[in-house]
């Protein structure tokens, strides 16, 4: 089972990261390791600010761009892991181990990445062309 776990972040948090202190990104390098060390982590990476972003916002067969920042948002991701756990309970374990402030907020979001076993609408034919693109990438 693969997870996704965002960290979530809001315009006023955006700026607040990037004054962070050293232990900040010492607390997350070790959390990492760790996640390493289990082998759970497949990838993750934190955000560059939303200033170098864009939104593309589809509608009535349009794209239209709207440059960042994206100060409308309520809340973005800012960061992001991708694990790969047996269960949804273990996922819950790793995303409360990870390094937070001790006061204040971080939100963190668990989504369950859908395999193409989940797409029940999908063709299988489809399905097959999926995974053959996705060896290709692998190899």
């Amino acid at each position: 089972m693969r997870y996704l776990m965002s960290i979530m972040s809001t315009p006023a948090d955006e700026a607040a990261a990037y004054e962070a202190g050293p232990e900040v990104y010492e607390a997350m390098a070790a959390y990492n390791e760790e996640l390493v060390k289990a082998g759970v982590l497949l990838t993750g990476e934190g955000l560059a600010p939303t200033s170098e972003g864009a939104e593309i916002i589809f509608r009535d067969g349009g794209a239209n761009v709207v440059d960042g920042p994206f100060t409308e948002a309520k809340e973005f991701i800012a960061g992001y892991w991708v694990l790969q756990v047996s269960s949804r309970e273990e996922a819950v374990e790793w995303a409360k181990r990870c390094p937070h402030p001790p006061e204040g907020e971080l939100r963190l979001q668990l989504r369950r990445i859908a395999e193409l076993e989940d797409l029940d609408a999908m063709p299988e034919e489809l399905k097959e062309r999926e995974r053959e693109l996705r060896a290709s990438q692998e190899g």
